[in-house]
Order: structure tokens, then sequence, then C-alpha cells
């Protein structure tokens, strides 16, 4: 699928929001992408997911792991097609863990797979939880890559399905806010 063809898919699923939003990161921005609206269609998320896979060699991981929640539907999805186990890390008390009996065999190399990334956050907690339980982060990959000009958010390589430029504001230089039309909303997974 060409990248235009993916947004398209947004688009349709009604997933490309117009407003005013508060992302996980805490930043402010007038777009937002609801992956879970596209991700609800099992067509989109194993379509999504091979275009992740073709980007890597399968061998590359023991592997999958995501960060609860948005990286759920997809994570579970590339682990499917590659026939690899699927583990995901969550927040409790306002911290990534692993949870639920879920362990990492030492050395285990990890695939961590994320709906959309903006600053990288959920994901370099994810990395942490897998380095703190004797695994070794890969690569990471996502369907969407909200701030493509910044490379360097991982110590891994990382690859996504589509570079969506969109502007972020930090939550007191937030042009929105000042103009004070559109309430800010919070529609993602994270909650502090």
């Amino acid at each position: 699928m060409t990248e235009s063809e993916i947004l398209a898919i947004y688009e349709d699923a009604g997933a490309l929001l117009n407003g005013h939003f508060i992302l996980s990161s805490g930043r402010h921005s007038s777009r937002y992408l609801q992956s879970a609206l596209v991700l609800m269609h099992p067509a989109h998320a194993e379509a999504l997911a091979a275009e992740l896979i073709a980007k890597i060699d399968p061998a590359c991981c023991d592997m999958i792991v995501s960060p609860a929640i948005g990286g759920l539907v997809i994570g579970q999805e590339v682990a499917r097609q590659l026939n690899k186990p699927f583990i995901f890390t969550e927040r409790k008390e306002g911290e990534m863990q692993l949870r639920r009996g879920f362990t990492i065999p030492q050395g285990a190399r990890l695939l961590v797979v994320e709906d959309v990334i903006t600053t990288g956050g959920s994901v370099r907690e994810c990395m942490d939880v897998v380095r703190r339980h004797g695994g070794e982060p890969v690569m990471v990959l996502a369907v969407v890559d909200r701030a493509p000009h910044e490379q360097d958010r991982f110590d891994v390589p990382h690859r996504t399905a589509i570079a969506l430029e969109v502007e972020t504001y930090a939550a007191d230089d937030c042009p929105l806010c000042r103009e004070n039309t559109i309430p800010a909303v919070k529609p993602g997974s994270r909650s502090n």
C-alpha cells in the first residue's frame, strides 16, 4: 500500500480527527489519529501488519512486544503473521511494567510494535522494561510516525508504514489553548 492509500483507510474510518487534542505525550495538536477506529476492522489490521512486516527480516526477532493500549491490536496481528509470541507492557501507578505472568527469556530479541508514534515515550518505556527483564529490543515498527523528522528517538532502527508530519505544541505554548475556541480533549491511552 502507498502512504496515500493508508491515509485513505484512516480517513474512511473517521480516524483522522481535527480539533484540539492532548496527546499521550502531554503535547497538544489540532489533528489526531485514532488508530483504534481503523484496527477494529480485522482486514485493516491484517493489511497494515503485512505492510510493517515487509519492512523487516522476520528472523530479526524471537518475540513481539507492544506498549498498551495503542499497540495491542497491531502488535498481536504482527505476531500472528510472524507466528511469534506476543506480550505487552502496561502502566500501573504511572509506571510501565511487564505484568500478567509474562516473561522474557534471557537474551530474547524483541520487536517493538506500536500504532502511532509522536515523541516515542511509550515505546522507550516499553524498551526499558524489555531490557530490565533480560530481553533485547532490536527494532521498532509503527503504523504511523507523527514526527518523522525526529529520527533519533530510539537507540534501535525504526520503520513505519506512513510518515505524517503533524505539528504539536507544548501544553504551556499551545496556540489552540490561547485561542480558547475549541476545548482540549484527551483521546489517547495514557491517563496521567
